[in-house]
C-alpha cells in the first residue's frame, strides 16, 4: 500500500552523489522510492538526467526530491529582489523534475532554510511573502504535474511553519491541489504536543511522510512512538510514500548542515549503514503490516 523509500544522504556526507550508484543500492536492499537533493538536477544537463531516469526506470525504483532552500533564494525574504530569483529558482527546478517524470517535490521550499539571522517579533509578513510566492511556483508545479510539499520542521530549521496547524493553514491558502504538506516524525518530535493528533488534523493534506527518530536515527532504534505514528497514518487513510531520512553520520556538508556532531552508529561503514537500511526496511514493514493488515 504504501511505497517505503530512503532518503540518499543516509549514506554519504556531501549533497552530491552519483545518483544512479544509490538508485542501483536501493533497488537491490529492497526500497521502492529513493530521494535526492533537488538542486542536484540544476548540474546535470539533459543527457544525465535522461541517465538517472533510466537507472530509475530500469531499477523499479521511483525518485523523489527534496530541498533544503538556500538563504540567497529566500521566497519569504522582505527584499523583492531575493523573492523574484528564488521563485524563478524554485521554478527551474520544477520544471527538471518535470523532465525527470517526477511526482513530487518536498522541503523547506518555501523560505530559507535555516533560523533566520535576525530576530522575529511578528513572522506575519515573511509567511505572508512566502505564500505569495509558493503560489507563483505552484503555477509551474501544476503545468507539470507535480506535488508541492512544504515541510513542517522545528524551531531551529525554520520559522514559517513548524507545526501541523500552522502549515495546514498555510497550504488551504495556497489554494491549489498540487499543494500539500510533508511531515516528519524528527521534527514533529520536537515541535508538537502529540504526534497522533497532528497527523490526523492534516488528513488528506498529507502528501508525504518522512520518517526518523528522536535523534535522527533509523526508526525502531530510539524513543518515538511508532504504534502511534503508523496507527495515525492509519486512522487518516494515508496511502502515500514514507521516506526515512537518518542522518547518522558526521563530518561532510550533511553532518556540518544537519549539526551531526558525533557518529551515531558504531563505524558506519557502507556494509554497516546499509544493515541499519535493511532494519528500517523491515521494522517500517511490519508497522504497516500490523496497523493496515498489509504491506
Amino acid at each position: 500500500m504504501n511505497k517505503i523509500g530512503i532518503f540518499m544522504n543516509f549514506w554519504v556526507k556531501d549533497w552530491e552523489a552519483d545518483q544512479i550508484a544509490y538508485i542501483k543500492k536501493a533497488s537491490a536492499l529492497g526500497f521502492d522510492i529513493l530521494e535526492f537533493q533537488a538542486q542536484a538536477l540544476l548540474d546535470m544537463d539533459k543527457e544525465r538526467m535522461s541517465e538517472v531516469r533510466k537507472a530509475a526506470l530500469g531499477s523499479g525504483i521511483e525518485l523523489t526530491y527534496s530541498l533544503g532552500l538556500n538563504p540567497q533564494y529566500d521566497v519569504s525574504s522582505t527584499d523583492g529582489t531575493v523573492r523574484a530569483r528564488g521563485i524563478d529558482y524554485l521554478k527551474r527546478i520544477v520544471e527538471r523534475i518535470g523532465f525527470m517524470d517526477g511526482k513530487l517535490l518536498s522541503g523547506v521550499n518555501y523560505a530559507g532554510w535555516g533560523s533566520p539571522d535576525y530576530i522575529v517579533d511578528d513572522k506575519s509578513e515573511i509567511v505572508k511573502h512566502s505564500i505569495e510566492s509558493v503560489r507563483e511556483v505552484v503555477k509551474t508545479a501544476e503545468d507539470f504535474d507535480v506535488t508541492y510539499c512544504v515541510e513542517v520542521v522545528n524551531r531551529f530549521e525554520g520559522v514559517v511553519m513548524n507545526t501541523a496547524e500552522e502549515a495546514l493553514d498555510y497550504v488551504k491558502q495556497i489554494e491549489s491541489d498540487k499543494a500539500g504538506i510533508l511531515l516528519d516524525t524528527y521534527h514533529m518530535n520536537i515541535e508538537e504536543r502529540s504526534i497522533g493528533d497532528a497527523i490526523r488534523s492534516v488528513g488528506t493534506y498529507l502528501k508525504h511522510f518522512h520518517t526518523g527518530e528522536n535523534n535522527r536515527v533509523v526508526p525502531g532504534k530510539g524513543h518515538l512512538d511508532w504504534d502511534e505514528i503508523f496507527g495515525a497514518l492509519h486512522d487518516i487513510g494515508y496511502e502515500g510514500s514514507i521516506v526515512s531520512e537518518p542522518f547518522i553520520q558526521m563530518g561532510g556538508e550533511v553532518g556540518r548542515d544537519i549539526k551531526v556532531w558525533r557518529n551515531l552508529i558504531d563505524n558506519p561503514s557502507e556494509e554497516a549503514i546499509d544493515r541499519e537500511a535493511q532494519f528500517l526496511l523491515q521494522f517500517e514493514k511490519d508497522m504497516i503490516r500490523k496497523h493496515y493488515g498489509t504491506a
